[in-house]
């Protein structure tokens, strides 16, 4: 069982779409991309270079692993049940293929729906060894409220944030303290998404952003076609960490995950052995919060539904998105 701790956000800054049709026009830029042949996301990295350079964010950060403690420490469960959490998606696209359809946006959010609330068809492959911390039902469920579009000539993004600001060709977020934006980009490159976490609630760049190729299942590139790329970075919108901690052996901050050397790959065979502290078991790499592909992903454990539960308590970081 690994020790949950309040995390030292200098030790953070070491480790490494009712659719509205708008127009832009952008500088053309003709970089292209290849499907990754490992699954990355930046979104501890970006974390940690907020962390380092602002003191606000910092301490925002230490009030919520501190909220996070307390809850789990009071052995609390949301008083009202399953929160709804209101998602507007923004989509920006220069080709046909880039404007996701109504159809798979609805895909996408009932997959959120499914492995959030335990019901995905592949969580019967749980092995038995962590099916005793499985976490079943999160209580946390997604419903569409709009999606807004957005046409560009723009071929490639980064992780600046560009597609969150209208001033840069994107689209500014709807309220986001209380509506979960989700942004979709044609390209980036070898990343696959990325997402703030609770330390940014409510500000113009909260939100998640995904690369339109691994975005839901219809029509989505293997091995990252079964709209899990959303799954792990609401995970860390929710606040979960990479299940590794971002270390070799790190820690995750959730107690009932397997201490592990560092991300998993591909499509692992249980039991996948690792040592840390001298005490060799298997890791979870099915866990959501792995770099595993999406058919080798398949839960979160119960310490991650804690977790997610506090950031969206009525104390929480996220409780502006109970708004229904």
């Amino acid at each position: 069982m690994k020790k949950t701790f309040l995390y030292l956000a200098t030790a953070l800054a070491l480790t490494a779409c009712n659719q509205n049709s708008e127009t832009e026009t952008l500088a053309e830029d003709n970089s292209t991309t290849s499907v990754p042949a490992r699954r990355t996301c930046p979104s501890e990295e970006i974390r940690a270079e907020l962390l380092k350079n602002d003191a606000a964010a910092r301490q925002r950060y230490n009030n919520i692993e501190a909220g996070i403690q307390n809850f789990i420490s009071s052995d609390k469960v949301l008083s009202d049940g399953t929160v709804d959490i209101p998602v507007v998606v923004n989509v920006i696209y220069k080709t046909s293929a880039e404007n996701i359809s109504d159809a798979r946006i609805a895909e996408q959010i009932a997959i959120l729906n499914a492995d959030f609330g335990g019901t995905n068809t592949d969580a019967s492959k749980i092995p038995t060894e962590f099916a005793g911390v499985k976490a079943g039902d999160t209580k946390v469920r997604f419903h569409l409220i709009k999606t807004v579009r957005k046409s560009t000539t723009k071929t490639k993004w980064g992780t600046n944030d560009a597609m969150k600001k209208s001033s840069s060709g994107g689209i500014d977020a709807t309220s986001p303290a209380n509506y979960f934006n989700l942004w979709i980009v044609g390209n980036m490159g070898g990343i696959l998404g990325y997402a703030t976490f609770p330390e940014s609630a409510g500000l113009w760049n909260d939100g998640v952003v995904i690369a339109a190729p691994y975005f839901g299942k219809t029509g989505a590139t293997s091995p990252y076609n079964l709209g899990r790329t959303a799954t792990h970075e609401v995970g860390h919108y929710l606040n979960l960490r990479h299940i590794w901690g971002d270390a070799n052996c790190g820690n995750d901050l959730v107690a009932d995950t397997p201490t592990q050397t560092g991300a998993n790959y591909g499509k692992p065979t249980y039991p996948l052995y690792n040592t840390c502290s001298g005490t060799s078991r298997s890791v979870m790499f099915m866990n959501y919060m792995d770099y595993v592909d999406d058919a080798a992903m398949f839960m979160f454990s119960a310490g991650q539904k804690t977790r997610t539960q506090a950031v969206l308590a009525s104390s929480g970081a996220r409780a502006g998105l109970r708004i229904y």
